[in-house]
């Protein structure tokens, strides 16, 4: 069964006639002849009943020649959408992210691209760390994606921002000096997410290289639990900046005595096949954020969040 068979008998089942059929279709009428002969042999069922009045839809034709209207209905959709998405002019992108970016980041570029590609739709996949953001688009689920940087090896990277780790601490905190020292941090009862979680392995690491032993007195998940914590004043917390944000009006915010930071970046899949809509995003959020042309590099000597 081909398109050239359906198409036939569509033609011949709305014109009763071959002749009509074939100049519709703009052919020969023995073309069509052969097609739905060709196709009644592989079905085993008669379409048409032929005489002097034309060709008069058997009742197995009938239905069969609705389903086939049906078929390339559905064909004539797929090839427009599939023009929409070569065009830019529609589709849908699908941009894999974990909070804090699609809370700050996100909603800027989304505004602008709106304004200049009105037919193409932006999903937002939420995704509870960088990790799963990359799986999503190797899985074809997601388009591009936000990580840290540097990633694998199979992304083509650019870099977004750099987001500092800062202390949190309560409103009613009073601090021996302007400027906290690690003496201090380590005697304070800290709530700080699990060193599990991948995206948080490093700050433990450069905590634990300066402080020494610390006084972990909650390991919390979710970022909005530990700044309603330290509202509360159960305890001070460490966070990036984005995830932190935005912050309750009295929390006092410090920089660490060596500063830390993650650095947040826009990937590819880059043995995917993008639509040109996807590549438009993407020189959006260059243009937004002013990046370089060129991606990441892949670097052994790189470390996904760095100290200063």
């Amino acid at each position: 069964m081909n398109l050239s068979q359906l198409r036939a008998v569509v033609a011949v089942a709305d014109r009763q006639n071959f002749s009509e059929a074939a100049l519709a279709l703009g052919v020969n009428q023995s073309t069509v002849s052969h097609a739905i002969a060709a196709l009644e042999e592989e079905l085993g069922v008669p379409l048409f009943v032929r005489g002097r009045r034309g060709a008069i839809p058997t009742p197995a034709g009938e239905q069969i020649a609705e389903y086939a209207r049906q078929a390339l209905q559905l064909l004539d959709l797929i090839e427009r959408e599939a023009n929409l998405h070569k065009s830019s002019r529609g589709g849908k992108i699908r941009v894999a992210a974990f909070r804090s970016v699609a809370t700050h980041v996100l909603p800027t570029v989304m505004a602008q691209f709106r304004q200049r590609f009105p037919g193409v739709t932006v999903t937002i996949v939420d995704c509870p760390d960088e990790v799963r953001a990359e799986q999503l688009l190797r899985d074809g689920r997601a388009d591009l994606g936000f990580t840290y940087l540097p990633t694998e090896a199979d992304f083509e990277a650019w870099e977004i921002l750099r987001d500092e780790y800062v202390v949190l601490l309560p409103p009613s905190m009073a601090l021996k000096s302007d400027r906290l020292t690690w003496a201090e941090l380590a005697a304070l009862p800290l709530i700080l997410p699990p060193a599990e979680q991948t995206c948080d392995v490093g700050l433990h690491q450069h905590l634990t290289a300066h402080a020494g032993r610390l006084n972990i007195v909650y390991k919390i998940n979710q970022d909005s639990t530990i700044v309603g914590m330290v509202m509360q004043g159960l305890g001070v917390g460490i966070l990036p900046r984005l995830a932190a944000e935005p912050l309750p009006e009295g929390i006092q915010v410090q920089s660490l005595p060596v500063p830390y930071e993650r650095v947040i970046g826009v990937i590819l899949l880059s043995t995917a096949l993008h639509v040109p809509a996807v590549f438009a995003f993407l020189d959006m959020l260059k243009q937004v954020y002013q990046l370089p042309t060129t991606s990441f590099p892949h670097s052994a000597n790189s470390t996904t969040l760095r100290s200063v």
